[in-house]
């Protein structure tokens, strides 16, 4: 059983970079397709809400699917559709076929991610401690993948549709080869002891159920807006504001998803060490600290220093709000996962499009201070966890059997 669940937890890893990686192949390829379907900048970000669309109907589609048919089943499944579908903006001509393929692609995704983290959140109940931070730690790792895979294939004079039918079927093997080590569907079930509890739940209990998955939603939304906010004007801002050559600005992306990486590699010792609340309390607090820095300083080092705060705060708190909502109720992991990460995805996409439209009304730095204030929010809202905690206690005590 232990050889099986190490299994498990390396084959959830791999999903997690196949995911990180697909999705960063289509990134890294987006100038190149913009420029060959013919659109301008805002017909593109236009088409890009329907990547987002796509990934939200996926979402909320795979996740209670995870829940009946098992995850097993739906990640596996998820993945082989995701590496197919990223062939689609590749082969796109027009900007009515590059629209469909982006929403297909997106759904594909969205399917995926939800369904890996609910998974996920099954191996950390089998592990019975932290994990989950780990797990979207090696989504960034198939972020840098993606990135050295388009440099190679450039080298070597591959086309961009090319390139990405390649590593759609790769990841379509990857995913087929992976899914005989995922948990079954025995291994994930509720014990009698869990089954009994939750029928004599009086039913005022079960709806402050629901108001809790709403709660860790919101504040999923927050967090995921300021993390949306830093990977498209974190770079802007040190050119922009502070005058950075653009090869010096690069480095403020690089400076936020580098922090956010190595926090997300520590969180789950912290967590088994302090607790998810204390991750989510004073992460979001050193995350306000991090932004606010940036916003206001006027040095390019303590801009830097200030960016990677902000992405080490930031980076055990979504992880802790999936764990959470995962863990509210074992046999809805997959539906509780999917309105967590639903909203907080749409966070991601809102956060960009927010800051712009506020420096129509202020300095971009100062734009930045609607993102302390988040975090601040965040912060004080994490007590919420304390409501989940007996259930994810429960579920992370080792079996005495």
């Amino acid at each position: 059983m232990e050889r099986a669940l190490r299994a498990a937890r390396v084959a959830t890893f791999v999903y997690f970079v196949l995911d990180g990686t697909l999705m960063g192949i289509w990134v890294v390829h987006i100038p190149a397709i913009e420029d060959r379907v013919g659109i301008s900048h805002a017909t593109l970000g236009g088409l890009l809400v329907l990547l987002g669309l796509g990934a939200f109907l996926g979402m909320r589609v795979a996740g209670p699917l995870a829940d009946r048919l098992g995850t097993r089943v739906v990640v596996p499944a998820s993945g082989v559709l995701c590496g197919a579908a990223l062939a689609l903006p590749g082969l796109s001509r027009s900007p009515w076929t590059l629209a469909g393929a982006l929403l297909v692609f997106g759904f594909c995704n969205g399917s995926l991610d939800v369904s890996m983290n609910a998974h996920a959140v099954h191996v950390e109940k089998a592990y019975a401690r932290p994990v989950m931070s780990a797990f979207h730690a090696t989504f960034s790792v198939g972020g840098v993948l993606a990135s050295l895979v388009a440099a190679a294939a450039s080298a070597a004079g591959m086309g961009t549709a090319a390139v990405l039918a390649v590593a759609g079927g790769v990841g379509v093997l990857v995913a087929l080869a992976a899914a005989p080590l995922l948990l079954p569907s025995g291994a994930v079930a509720k014990d009698e002891e869990a089954e009994a509890a939750e029928v004599a739940a009086p039913e005022a209990e079960r709806r402050g159920g629901s108001r809790y998955i709403r709660v860790l939603a919101a504040l999923a939304f927050m967090s995921m807006l300021c993390e949306g906010a830093a990977n498209d004007w974190s770079a802007l801002h040190l050119k922009d504001v502070l005058g950075a050559p653009s090869s010096t600005a690069a480095f403020g992306y690089g400076t936020f998803a580098a922090a956010m990486t190595v926090g997300r590699l520590l969180a789950d010792r912290v967590s088994a060490r302090f607790g998810s609340l204390a991750i989510l309390r004073y992460g979001s607090a050193l995350a306000a600290v991090g932004i606010t820095v940036a916003a206001l300083t006027p040095w390019l080092w303590a801009a830097f220093a200030g960016w990677a705060l902000f992405g080490l705060g930031l980076s055990g708190c979504v992880p802790q709000l999936f764990s959470a909502a995962g863990h509210a109720d074992p046999a809805a992991a997959g539906a509780n996962v999917s309105r967590v990460a639903g909203l907080g995805y749409l966070g991601m996409l809102a956060g960009p499009a927010v800051i712009g439209w506020l420096t129509h009304v202020t300095a971009l730095n100062h734009t930045f201070l609607l993102l302390t204030l988040l975090c601040a929010v965040t912060a004080a809202g994490a007590g919420v966890l304390r409501t989940g905690e007996p259930n994810r206690t429960r579920e992370l005590e080792p079996s005495r059997s």
